[in-house]
């Protein structure tokens, strides 16, 4: 029997041993997918590739594509959700912690629209909410951008570079989904379950 990480059981009774995540199978596979799919588009941007690297790491799992950690319990299901977590964080949170929760609600906004425009953009046509994503996605990169630089923090230049390039770092999303995410191409495609 074959196993993906759709159908690896929950509660703990995939072997650790088994598990691609726990040795760094997945990482590993997402930087060479990316780094492959960079090459063939001819995008040279090493700091934008190891960001969709760990974008497609973390989002692996599909109960991570409406958590933020900064937020425990609180599931946001839809951009709007957390469009809307950002008022009531500012409106409930004491202020002193508001900024870092509106940042980690940002971040979310535009990982969770690149990651589904670029892998899942039928869905979001079928929704009707391509250009909503997009306008979300390029304003939540460049709110951390500004964020960024304002604070002089390293990673200013590379939110800037998403929020400027966010259609071509989709479309390299939907590169790598056409041409390596195959299921042949799978690095726990031979893993049965335990």
């Amino acid at each position: 029997m074959r196993a993906s990480l759709a159908d690896a059981p929950s509660g703990g009774q995939w072997s650790a041993r088994l598990s691609p995540v726990a040795h760094g199978l997945l990482p590993r596979f997402f930087e060479r997918v990316t780094r492959s799919a960079f090459g063939d588009l001819a995008l040279d941007d090493s700091r934008a590739a190891g960001y969709l690297t760990d974008l497609l790491t973390r989002y692996a799992r599909a109960e991570a594509l409406g958590a933020i950690d900064a937020l425990p319990g609180r599931p946001l299901p839809t951009v709007a959700d957390a469009l809307l977590e950002i008022q009531r964080v500012w409106d409930w949170t004491d202020p002193r912690f508001a900024p870092e929760q509106e940042r980690a609600v940002r971040r979310h906004v535009g990982d969770y629209t690149l990651f589904m425009l670029g892998l899942f953009r039928g869905h979001v046509e079928r929704l009707a909410v391509t250009s909503y994503y997009e306008t979300e996605g390029r304003r939540a990169y460049r709110f951390l951008a500004e964020l960024g630089r304002a604070g002089h923090e390293p990673d200013a230049p590379l939110y800037a570079r998403l929020a400027g390039g966010f259609e071509r770092y989709a479309g390299a999303l939907a590169y790598m989904k056409k041409v390596y995410f195959r299921d042949t191409a799978l690095p726990w495609r031979g893993l049965a379950a335990s």
